[in-house]
């Protein structure tokens, strides 16, 4: 993980548990005799996010309904150091904070998990963009009961990242996405077979991160949803420095860069991340040189 992140060492399960109880009736026991959760358990796993984001980013309240997607903290908070860096590069080594950082986020889901640590890690000021209703209202809803300044608007067209949710007002320093990863439904299914297979676990529904359809498989898969993301920014290349989006598959990589090589992109990054043995990444592209970026970004000091 990344060295900042506070995850990097594990859970403190007695520390969780003091400040969430309703942790405790989970905890189970390795081999080895430390303290683990059954990650095949989805209450489990949502009641270890809410002790996760009550210790560490004082979030009083987090809920989803059942079947929304229940991303694992410490990947997605991985994300946002990393976005940090990538700003840090361009500002003479040093890390942009505070609320002037404007940073978007594509397909904030029910979760609204980027935004509720980014802002919590670096005080960035979010916007939270979606395509579901239901996703907007329970985000806001965690939101507002938070108190937190984060701004989560409906996207009402399923064609369009950008369009419809950046103003011909708005600046950001960043937008960050983590893309539906299926191309449809079945390979989408066939996904959660395998995953419960690899978990000796009898195949259920759903798996214990849940996941609805928008959520988890779009036409194309991440290839197409990442491709229309990188021809919509044009629209909006003086509107941001940094273009990202998670990549799940390695080979979805020579495809899109091939793509942003035929625009007006002044560079492209592929960051690599690690969680254990699990490898991600991100692609990010920018239309400004390096000079202008620093110029941009040293105006927020």
């Amino acid at each position: 993980m990344h060295p900042r992140n506070r995850h990097l060492n594990g859970y403190d399960f007695t520390l969780l548990c003091k400040d969430t109880p309703a942790l405790t009736p989970y905890i189970t026991q390795t081999p080895a005799g430390t303290d683990t959760i059954d990650f095949t358990n989805a209450l489990a796993v949502k009641t270890l996010n809410q002790a996760l984001l009550k210790s560490h980013y004082k979030i009083d309240f987090w809920d989803l309904p059942d079947n929304y997607l229940c991303p694992p903290v410490p990947g997605r908070v991985d994300y946002i150091h990393h976005l940090a860096d990538l700003l840090a590069n361009d500002n003479q080594g040093h890390i942009p904070t505070g609320k002037q950082v404007k940073v978007l986020d594509v397909g904030t889901g029910a979760n609204v998990i980027y935004p509720l640590t980014g802002n919590h890690e670096y005080g960035w000021h979010f916007t939270g963009s979606d395509i579901d209703a239901l996703s907007v209202k329970i985000a806001k809803q965690i939101v507002q009961f938070n108190r937190l300044k984060i701004n989560v608007k409906q996207q009402n067209n399923a064609d369009k990242m950008f369009k419809g949710v950046i103003s011909n007002k708005d600046v950001f320093h960043l937008t960050l996405c983590n893309p539906p990863f299926h191309a449809s439904e079945q390979q989408a299914k066939a996904g959660t077979e395998r995953k419960w297979k690899n978990l000796n676990k009898a195949p259920q529904k759903a798996l214990n991160f849940g996941g609805r359809q928008n959520e988890l498989w779009c036409e194309g898969g991440e290839r197409e949803f990442i491709s229309k993301m990188c021809i919509e920014s044009q629209e909006f290349a003086e509107q941001c420095i940094w273009f990202t989006s998670l990549v799940s598959k390695s080979d979805t990589l020579p495809h899109i860069k091939k793509l942003l090589s035929k625009l007006d992109v002044k560079e492209v990054k592929v960051i690599k991340m690690a969680q254990g043995q699990k490898i991600s990444r991100f692609i990010a592209w920018s239309y400004f040189d390096q000079a202008d970026r620093e110029a941009i970004l040293n105006e927020l000091a």
